[in-house]
């Protein structure tokens, strides 16, 4: 599903050309319904007839993202255990279904090197959006050497890159938490991106390609990824992390 960026004078023509090129979007004078606009040196995605859902944007800079990165308790975390981060710092990590990009950028903060994987455009020129931010702050000066953005369907990244240490997982689930983020996000996700309805698809071929493991993210309530029961999981606070281990770290 491909949106429309509204013009606006604040937005550079060139950068809007080129998102326009990358993630095959249309510049349009009016839009309507789900549509990405231009707000403070920011590409957000917003809904014309709901001024109250608030815009999402991928900021690694500050917000959620930051606090995490500074106070998300690092290697201690249910991810980083998962992924083996706990073990070993420089890790190449496949993030097969990014999204907004914020446990590949716990990764990448922690010393792994991530690919980005997103296939829906919009989804995709948030991110590049959100790297293009990044890169300029002093503190994420790591950023751009360890996260990586490659707009693509998973299954064909999973089938063509290169071999990595871990591929992760985390494809969209219907949640059952009725906090308001939760609700605006997810509303957004499934009007916009809808489900992974190929989600059990990815397994496979994730096994192939991971040197040393693949790692599933899942609600705490969902059933094993393609019926397939891990080596073992790590529990996080509000998700579980389903880990099939190829090889030690």
């Amino acid at each position: 599903m491909a949106l429309s960026i509204l013009a606006s004078s604040l937005l550079d023509a060139d950068y809007a050309a080129s998102l326009c090129q990358q993630f095959g979007l249309t510049l349009a004078d009016e839009v309507s319904g789900w549509h990405l606009a231009w707000h403070n040196d920011a590409l957000v995605l917003r809904n014309a007839e709901l001024p109250k859902q608030g815009d999402i944007v991928v900021d690694f800079a500050s917000g959620a993202a930051s606090y995490r990165r500074l106070h998300g308790g690092g290697k201690g975390e249910a991810i980083a255990k998962a992924c083996g981060l706990n073990k070993k710092r420089e890790l190449t990590v496949l993030d097969a279904t990014a999204g907004l990009g914020r446990d590949a950028f716990v990764l990448a903060s922690l010393g792994a090197s991530v690919t980005l994987v997103e296939r829906n455009p919009v989804v995709a020129a948030l991110l590049y959006d959100g790297l293009r931010r990044g890169c300029n702050i002093t503190e994420l000066h790591w950023l751009a050497k360890r996260m990586t953005l490659l707009h693509s369907p998973g299954i064909d990244a999973l089938q063509q890159h290169p071999t990595v240490d871990v591929v992760y997982l985390d494809p969209m689930f219907p949640p059952r938490d009725k906090t308001a983020l939760v609700k605006k996000e997810m509303r957004a996700f499934h009007d916009v991106v809808g489900s992974d309805t190929d989600a059990d698809a990815l397994l496979a071929p994730a096994l192939k390609l991971a040197q040393k493991r693949v790692v599933v993210k899942r609600p705490g309530y969902a059933d094993f990824l393609a019926g397939q029961a891990p080596t073992m999981s790590v529990t996080g606070k509000n998700n579980r992390f389903d880990v099939y281990i190829n090889a030690a770290i």
